[in-house]
């Protein structure tokens, strides 16, 4: 899964977490945990935003805030878990 303009990933994270905010900053290694971009909350929708996108089951998508902290994390896992996605 490439980080060009077609990214779904970044695309939803800047329309749910950051509408009409500068997203000059949000690159591949952002860190949206530290930064307070994706809370717990935000993680729980991010998830399920994953889940349903993607046609991963719920269950198997781990819920260690590690594997959403930047996009290219986010990517991987997909990427990974969705083979077909990438």
């Amino acid at each position: 899964m490439s980080a060009d303009n077609n990214d779904p990933i970044r695309d939803y994270i800047v329309q749910e977490f950051l509408a009409g905010e500068d997203t000059e900053d949000l690159t591949d290694d952002f860190d949206l945990i530290e930064s307070t971009v994706v809370n717990s909350l935000g993680l729980v929708r991010l998830i399920s935003w994953i889940s349903e996108t993607y046609s991963i089951p719920v269950d198997d998508i781990p819920l260690e805030p590690a594997v959403y902290r930047t996009l290219a994390d986010i990517r991987n896992f997909v990427g990974q878990a969705a083979p077909a996605a990438v």
